[in-house]
């Protein structure tokens, strides 16, 4: 089973669920997206309750290394983005 969900999947998950049209059913799934990812860009955590939370973390620079060469690369500070899902989602997962 290596199916991946898509937009679109969404898209058709609400239009057959909700009873949306298939535009305004894209159109919310669009919306809640841009509102997730605008969110993180400011550096806030976005918590989906029973499924988890979004945080964006501060890495520090370091050092290093190139596997093939051996030379000592520098790494730049960065933000990136952690998934935490939520006890329930596990519980779920594993059940």
């Amino acid at each position: 089973m290596s199916s991946t969900l898509t937009r679109a999947d969404l898209t058709e998950a609400i239009y057959e669920e909700v009873g949306l049209s298939r535009n305004e059913s894209a159109d919310l799934v669009e919306s809640v997206l841009e509102e997730v990812a605008s969110c993180l860009v400011k550096g806030e955590n976005v918590k989906v309750s029973s499924f988890g939370s979004f945080l964006v973390r501060q890495k520090n620079g370091r050092m290093g290394r190139n596997p093939k060469t051996g030379e000592e690369v520098p790494i730049a500070p960065r933000r990136v983005l952690v998934f935490r899902p939520s006890q329930v989602m596990k519980d779920r997962i594993n059940s």
